[in-house]
């Protein structure tokens, strides 16, 4: 099963920054990395130039095999092309696609999957912004082999990473890429040590965690609290953000905060979505009688602005509602 080291012949799917620290911590623990399977360059930018994804540029810079075909159940190109390489495993980090069963039985050692989640909480596309948007304090990251289902296959090791009150989900992307990087590389080691016994996963306690739309960044004043919008734009960054409406126009919060209880204790009850300006502070009434200070703020087609800036150039009057 081994190659001519002591390491594993491997396939690897991957297409996004997350994947990168795992790639490169293979190829570290002296692998054969015999295949790298990413998607297809996309346009990206105001220009739509073709950019080849961050899995792909590390793979042409080790001097790595890329295949990069539009779909994989049907191909039988592919299927061809990793029959005759034959790996020990498949190793699948945020490839962003769903894979076969024909691919799934190839390997002998399986199809090796890190999640960036403790399984069985928040199985899907967006585990990582929901942990954070629903106000975890822990998370962190499972390896499981692949099964037919949505994440729902047999765990193998799991690491906790804390959540810090503040932190984005665009922090924690990098921390659990680190993090998960030498997970995969020991979950591998121990597999074809014959020391590592998958164990199957409680579907009763299964969570998820679909992929996030433009509209689950609409803020909704009347239905959360203060720290449930706040944990929301956490979780939101850096895409879709969170938004509401003044005057007929999409205003974009870019930063806010948790306003002191003592504005609820001083001000009594008001409406959700009423706006309060007190020295050149723009505050946001939420649900439960909480309050949000919005920072930095964009009115559509206009820059992004500090929320006195914004004041300046937007008085408010009394009757100005959010929503």
């Amino acid at each position: 099963m081994a190659n001519a080291g002591n390491g594993l012949k491997l396939v690897f799917c991957g297409t996004p920054q997350f994947a990168v620290p795992t790639l490169e911590a293979l190829l570290a623990a002296e692998h054969e990395v015999a295949l790298v399977v990413s998607q297809p360059d996309r346009p990206v930018g105001r220009e739509q130039l073709l950019a080849a994804p961050p899995v792909k540029q590390t793979a042409l810079a080790a001097g790595l095999a890329v295949a990069q075909p539009e779909k994989i159940r049907d191909n039988e190109e592919f299927r061809s092309q990793l029959e005759s390489i034959a790996p020990d495993a498949i190793v699948v980090v945020a490839y962003g696609r769903i894979v076969p069963p024909w691919m799934l039985a190839l390997p002998p050692l399986g199809c090796i999957n890190l999640h960036a989640s403790l399984l069985p909480k928040y199985r899907g596309a967006a585990p990582i912004q929901w942990a954070v948007a629903k106000g975890d304090t822990v998370t962190g990251n499972t390896t499981m082999l692949i099964d037919q289902g949505l994440d729902t296959g047999p765990t193998l090791l799991q690491q906790k990473i804390d959540i810090g009150p503040h932190q984005t989900a665009a922090d924690l992307f990098p921390l659990l890429a680190e993090a998960g990087a030498p997970l995969v590389v020991e979950t591998l080691a121990s597999l074809a040590a014959g020391t590592l016994h998958p164990q199957p996963q409680d579907d009763t306690a299964a969570t998820l965690a679909p992929l996030l739309d433009r509209e689950d960044g609409r803020i909704d004043f009347a239905a959360y609290t203060a720290r449930e919008i706040y944990n929301r734009w956490r979780g939101f960054q850096p895409w879709p953000g969170v938004f509401t409406v003044l005057n007929g126009k999409k205003l974009i919060v870019h930063r806010m905060a948790l306003a002191r209880e003592s504005y609820a204790e001083a001000l009594g009850f008001a409406e959700p979505g009423w706006i309060l300006v007190e020295h050149q502070r723009l505050l946001a009434a939420c649900a439960g009688n909480t309050w949000l200070e919005f920072i930095e703020l964009q009115l559509e087609g206009k820059k992004r602005l500090t929320a006195e800036e914004f004041l300046r150039g937007n008085p408010l009057s009394a009757d100005s509602r959010l929503g």
